[in-house]
């Protein structure tokens, strides 16, 4: 989550201090990336040292204010004008999980599928919840649709995932099939040979 970034579009709104800047991230997101003052501030130090952003003085209650820079719009605009890089994705914990899972003594890999998508699906009925209460009443602002869109984000990934791990069942039962079909290696000096080829297929095969 580029959180620089969030910052830098909230600050071309107008300057902002610190702990405002937290409540309207967490506002616009539906706090699905909840932050921490501490977050915030050490964000804004280096955006103040890479010139993004500059001090502007203090409002009524004395907060020290932010501002966004010419570099800093800059930045921001690039940031929306780029799509964001898939070629390196994240490390998902749950595909390590299943991939470690594989062969592992004593896992029952169907179990940890079965106990993942009954989470998942919890998920996605609660934030199907959450959307259909975001829609009793059409959204009105800005933060209401963004929050809208982040929900929505969030059940196609759930419902993405649900798929993964029925795919994954599937595909493990598929193997566990030809594993208990396949014939075991006779002893002897055939058993470290290669693969038996067609007759067709052997080099200098008599016609």
């Amino acid at each position: 989550m580029s959180i620089r970034h969030g910052l830098l579009a909230l600050l071309e709104r107008g300057p902002r201090y610190g702990s405002r800047l937290r409540t309207e991230f967490e506002s616009r997101t539906g706090s699905t990336w909840p932050l921490n003052v501490g977050q915030v501030y050490t964000t804004l130090s280096r955006l103040e040292r890479d010139g993004m952003v500059v001090q502007d003085g203090a409002d009524d209650a004395g907060h020290d204010l932010y501002a966004i820079t010419d570099a800093g719009r800059t930045e921001l605009h690039t940031w929306f004008g780029t799509p964001v890089d898939r070629t390196h994705p994240p490390r998902d914990e749950l595909a390590i999980k299943l991939a470690m899972a594989v062969g592992a003594p004593g896992v029952d890999i169907r179990e940890v599928i079965q106990s993942q998508r009954r989470h998942t699906l919890k998920a996605m009925q609660d934030y199907t919840r959450l959307k259909a209460q975001a829609l009793a009443d059409v959204p009105s602002d800005r933060d209401e649709v963004a929050w809208l869109l982040v929900v929505e984000q969030l059940i196609f990934q759930a419902e993405a995932e649900a798929r993964w791990l029925d795919h994954c069942e599937s595909r493990l039962v598929r193997l566990a099939e030809a594993a208990a079909t396949e014939p075991s290696a006779g002893p002897g000096p055939a058993a470290t040979r290669g693969p038996v080829r067609a007759p067709a297929e052997r080099s200098g095969s008599q016609r």
